[in-house]
């Protein structure tokens, strides 16, 4: 697995601007058999070459004070307008357990439909959401849409290529993908921006739950730099 070394943070609060101007990251490690979490900080260069290999579904191994742990990025806060990271979380999973995860789907090779027929290829779904141990977790996994030959050619959930012990969480006849005439362009776009908007109601409520998580946060490591004062 890559490697990521990431060292324990006794930088806290409103502090923490001093680790970002020094190209360094506050973030945070938990999980089920983590009692406390820990405090950390690592390397923001080194932790976006890991972040554009593994992404938020794969593990990696992450090294504090010598101890090598795998875990996942579950959470990357940045700054609207930089796009520079503030926050990570990172989560410790159990290995003996299957967790949920989303992962994206990478479209390859061209359309036939779309090469020689001058169709548009319309790709209702780009990520999915599948289930399997840590160790198996995928990447991303692959759609290859040159089977999409004509116009009633479809690309469907269960034609999907994953790999063995991932499971994935939608129905299998759902479609992902399809080729379609021009002048039903418009009227096949319209579907994936209904779904967004369903998407992006589940996701303010979500972004909720992690803004009270944080706000937490910032409490225990207020607590702990009282004590720390003490």
């Amino acid at each position: 697995m890559i490697g990521l070394k990431a060292k324990i943070r006794k930088v806290l609060g409103r502090k923490t601007k001093r680790l970002r101007s020094g190209q360094k990251v506050p973030a945070v490690l938990y999980g089920p058999t983590i009692k406390e979490n820990i405090l950390l900080e690592v390397d923001e260069k080194e932790f976006e070459k890991v972040l554009s290999k593994v992404g938020k579904s794969t593990l990696l191994d992450l090294e504090v004070e010598g101890k090598t742990m795998p875990v996942l990025i579950h959470e990357v806060q940045r700054d609207p307008l930089t796009e520079r990271v503030l926050h990570i979380d990172f989560y410790q999973p159990r290995l003996d357990e299957a967790i949920e995860v989303t992962v994206p789907l990478v479209f390859e090779g061209v359309a036939p439909a779309v090469k020689d027929l001058g169709g548009t290829l319309v790709k209702n779904i780009t990520e999915i959401e599948i289930k399997a141990l840590p160790q198996n977790l995928p990447h991303e996994i692959k759609v290859n849409i040159e089977s999409l030959e004509t116009f009633d050619d479809e690309i469907l959930i269960k034609d999907l290529k994953v790999p063995v012990g991932v499971k994935v969480l939608r129905e299998p006849n759902e479609i992902v993908a399809k080729v379609v005439p021009p002048e039903k362009v418009e009227e096949e776009l319209e579907k994936p921006i209904e779904e967004a908007e369903e998407v992006k109601e589940v996701k303010e409520v979500e972004e909720e739950k992690e803004a009270e998580e944080e706000k937490e946060e910032t409490k225990e490591e207020k607590e702990g730099e009282g004590e720390k004062e003490k």
